[in-house]
């Protein structure tokens, strides 16, 4: 099942799986043009999703949050129910950060699996039970209502992935709220700046005192973060496009390209031109 409703004077999609053959997202190539926000429940028996090439286990009854340029694909998409929307269709009301479409759901590339109580998965059962009801009905204000749904359930993921990813510390929801800022400012910037310095003067914080409270909540450290970013970047466009290694260099803010090798071969263990070469190998 795939229901979708679009707005025309704003160019808003919002689109909803359901034992769906087949699903998945290829951002470089088919999908390059719908920069959807995915919300990904895993209903059935734990599975493979393989996310920018990597492998990872999804557990059965959990949720996954995926970002709009990330490439995914399931082991067995029928047993996923997914919705996805564009900032158009969410993001065009000014929502709360916490909720937004750069909210805590979507702060980083790190990937969240929150696994679901029973009562949780009763919710999120009559949620899309509710869900596909309104898909159904074609009136003028379908798309409102799909919209209210949609921020409820946003909220009540946000909420379970808090209680699930959150350390249970009084008074340390702010210092929290600089992670995730943190994450959002490199998600922004780290095709031009790679220095921990420069993210601790946009947050008016020392690099010491980032890294310090990266370290309260068992975090990589923040020089870890902006490395690891650059590197799924740089894996994603070698795996997927044809641009040259120089041309990655130059687009990932490397003003060398034996530079950029070097820094690639430390962090993977493969030179960028050896990692390509591996890709199309593995290729069916």
């Amino acid at each position: 099942m795939k229901l979708k409703v679009n707005e025309e004077n704003t160019g808003g999609e919002f689109l909803f799986f359901k034992d769906e053959p087949g699903f998945d997202r290829l951002f470089f190539t088919r999908d390059k043009f719908n920069k959807y926000f995915t919300i990904a429940w895993n209903s059935g028996e734990n599975q493979i999703v393989t996310v920018d090439g990597t492998e990872y286990e999804f557990p059965s009854n959990s949720l996954l949050t995926l970002l709009f340029n990330q490439t995914f694909s399931f082991e067995d998409s029928s047993a996923i129910t997914a919705w996805q929307f564009n900032r158009e269709f969410y993001c065009i009301i000014d929502h709360d950060s916490e909720v937004s479409c750069v909210g805590f759901l979507f702060s980083s590339t790190d990937h969240m699996f929150v696994r679901l109580s029973e009562s949780a998965q009763k919710k999120l059962q009559l949620l899309t039970e509710v869900f596909i009801e309104e898909f159904a009905t074609s009136d003028h204000i379908q798309n409102e209502m799909l919209l209210v749904l949609l921020k409820r359930l946003i909220i009540y993921v946000t909420g379970l992935a808090k209680s699930a990813y959150m350390p249970v510390m009084k008074n340390q929801e702010e210092r929290f709220h600089v992670v995730r800022k943190f994450n959002l400012l490199v998600e922004a910037n780290f095709k031009s700046e790679h220095s921990v310095s420069f993210y601790a003067g946009q947050l008016f914080k020392s690099p010491k005192t980032l890294s310090n409270l990266f370290a309260i909540y068992n975090q990589k450290t923040p020089s870890q973060i902006i490395q690891e970013r650059i590197v799924v970047e740089a894996k994603r466009l070698l795996r997927y496009t044809d641009r040259s290694v120089k041309h990655i260099t130059f687009e990932l803010g490397f003003e060398d390209v034996s530079y950029f090798s070097n820094f690639f071969k430390k962090n993977t263990g493969t030179s960028p031109s050896d990692f390509r070469n591996l890709q199309e190998t593995a290729k069916p």
